[in-house]
């Protein structure tokens, strides 16, 4: 079971932030202990590929703070992130951590299912983001845009290391995906029905 909620932490992350979990993964493979990956995934701790991570990175945490680029952003990301997470799923979900201790006893068959699954579950956390993006941008006319990716960075980022490290409290956070879906999806029922009403008393809208 911690095998599911490491991988699914990690997918999660990459549907906020693509680099963030691999690059995560990398540097604690590569300078710690707490993380031991497979021999399949040994390749995200390689010096070249975590530099490039990070100057892909660097690239992802500018554009996405800016309205209108961080639409275009989320476009390209809508295939890079599920990617990202199928990767961030396959390699979390069987690896050895600090609290999983045998992953091949949960995915000893089947090798395409983690990754396919990681990929459904970033591509709907991406989803969500880019569908939420467009409201905070018109509610605040952009200036909530970098406030709004900047908390996204930062989960990301906690997401990540709380997936490997705590991989149970990554339940907290799917039931506050959760929580936020039900809020997010009644607000924009209600601003549709209000500009519905007000579209029929002949309001400008």
């Amino acid at each position: 079971m911690l095998e599911v909620l490491t991988g699914t932490g990690l997918a999660a992350s990459a549907g906020l932030n693509a680099y963030i979990p691999l690059l995560t993964m990398g540097v604690l493979a590569r300078y710690t202990s707490v993380i031991d990956l497979p021999a399949g995934w040994q390749w995200l701790g390689n010096g070249w590929v975590m530099a490039i991570l990070a100057a892909l990175l660097a690239i992802e945490v500018v554009a996405d703070k800016v309205p209108v680029v961080d639409h275009v952003n989320d476009v390209v990301q809508t295939v890079v992130r599920p990617t990202a997470g199928g990767l961030a799923f396959g390699a979390g979900s069987s690896s050895e951590t600090v609290t999983v201790s045998d992953p091949g006893s949960f995915f000893s068959s089947h090798q395409w299912v983690p990754v396919a699954t990681g990929v459904v579950i970033a591509f709907g956390v991406h989803l969500l983001k880019s569908a939420s993006r467009p409201v905070v941008n018109a509610a605040t006319a952009g200036v909530g845009a970098p406030v709004a990716s900047t908390a996204e960075d930062a989960t990301s980022v906690i997401m990540s290391i709380v997936a490997i490290l705590l991989p149970v409290l990554v339940l907290v956070f799917l039931v506050g995906l959760v929580f936020f879906l039900v809020w997010f999806l009644r607000r924009r029922s209600a601003r549709r029905r209000q500009r519905d009403a007000a579209r029929t008393a002949g309001y400008p809208v």
